[in-house]
């Protein structure tokens, strides 16, 4: 079995609201993600898959518990070291985009690389042989506003390619899409998996769930359902 890039184990996060209200939003959540996994983290609204993916993209801290990324612990890190993972380690694919709308397909792709230092002529060829992966070759020098919803994932995309991150996180990758342009953005994740990309998928829809490999269900906080999708079922010896 591959060695795991994420472990998690008794994950808790509290918050403090205010004269002495606290809410538990996760409860001890033990889990462990694969090299090459693809994993869709599901549940209703309340159930913590939101906190669970802000702790796996190092945007926020733990209360208790361990979470190793990629054999380093990163859940007592500093907010600067947390930083440099998240730019390193971490691809992030989010609902609405996050382009910015006056520059180029091209630049937007280099950001990532423009915080890690990489020079100019460098970062320029990775994030047009990221742009290229996914299907954009000839969009580069177009900005957000001439392309489709669909053109503009796959941009979002590729900047969460370009570094060579160890998890690909992606939340709600299609909702902002009608359901033709969300088949072919989830036929892309399933490509990048076949290549060998890590891949966690927050979503609401069980059929955008059903294309990774393995399901995780939370409610109230806990895991209450962590099992193979019907096609990873099939495939399975």
């Amino acid at each position: 079995m591959a060695e795991p890039v994420i472990i998690v184990e008794q994950l808790t996060k509290i918050y403090d609201m205010g004269r002495d209200v606290q809410v538990k939003a996760l409860d001890g959540i033990d889990m462990s993600i694969p090299k090459n996994g693809y994993i869709a983290i599901m549940g209703p609204s309340g159930s913590g898959k939101s906190t669970l993916m802000n702790l796996i993209g190092c945007l926020d801290s733990p209360t208790s518990g361990r979470y190793v990324l990629n054999g380093r612990e990163v859940s007592r890190l500093e907010d600067n070291d947390l930083a440099q993972i998240r730019n390193k380690e971490i691809g992030f694919i989010f609902q609405t985009f996050n382009l910015l709308p006056r520059t180029s397909a091209v630049h937007n792709v280099e950001l990532p690389l423009i915080y890690a230092g990489v020079k100019r002529g460098e970062r320029r060829r990775r994030a047009q042989e990221a742009l290229t992966a996914v299907g954009l070759g000839d969009r580069m020098d177009h900005k957000p506003n001439e392309m489709s919803g669909g053109e503009r994932q796959r941009v979002a995309i590729a900047r969460a390619l370009v570094n060579g991150p160890s998890i690909l996180l992606a939340d709600e990758p299609t909702g902002n899409l009608d359901s033709k342009t969300g088949d072919e953005i989830m036929e892309l994740f399933d490509t990048l998996w076949e290549k060998g990309n890590t891949i966690v998928l927050v979503t609401h829809e069980e059929y955008i769930a059903e294309h990774a490999q393995r399901i995780v269900r939370l409610r109230d906080g806990r895991i209450v359902d962590d099992a193979l999708t019907p096609r990873a079922a099939r495939a399975a010896p």
